[in-house]
């Protein structure tokens, strides 16, 4: 579930940089990396954006509002 979080981190910060991008400079990153905004790689990558701020908000939701980026270290008992 940790991987999942960080790749959905890094596809949600990516679909912000595509978002600051477009507004700012009228550039839009996915359609010029794919040569158009209708194709199916940038339909792909649009829909793996939305999928991961999903997951983002469901996950935090059932975690009771922590996103794991890190395992938790448990610390050795010596018995």
């Amino acid at each position: 579930m940790i991987i999942a979080n960080i790749v959905s981190y890094i596809l949600v910060l990516l679909g912000a940089l595509n978002w600051g991008l477009y507004g700012i400079f009228n550039f839009n990153l996915v359609s010029a990396i794919f040569a158009g905004d209708r194709v199916v790689g940038s339909v792909i990558v649009y829909v793996l954006i939305a999928l991961a701020a999903i997951w983002l908000i469901l996950s935090s939701i059932f975690a009771g509002g922590i996103v794991r980026l890190r395992g938790e270290r448990r610390e050795k008992s010596h018995a």
